[in-house]
């Protein structure tokens, strides 16, 4: 997805309102939802720029159903997976 001119030096932009992230440099983001987001003026843009630091404070990425076995992959593989009993299974 090309990203918002205004977050051309960001990856990760987050939704505070729903406390969700988006992944700017993944292909299967909902660009619909990223331009509604920025439209809506509430984005939270995170220092540094990585996923860690959105999940620290608090945000949880939004993962389409194209992405999720890409990010579930990452996640075990950089030790993140969510437990059992955090991910409802």
């Amino acid at each position: 997805m090309v990203r918002p001119k205004q977050y051309a030096e960001h990856r990760f932009i987050g939704d505070k309102r729903t406390q969700l992230v988006y992944d700017l440099d993944d292909d299967a983001t909902d660009e619909t939802k990223v331009v509604e987001l920025v439209e809506s003026e509430q984005v939270a843009t995170f220092g540094p720029d990585t996923l860690a630091e959105a999940r620290n404070r608090g945000y949880r990425i939004c993962r389409s159903p194209v992405g999720s076995a890409m990010h579930a992959a990452a996640d075990f593989m950089s030790g993140t997976a969510a437990s059992p009993a955090e991910s409802g299974g």
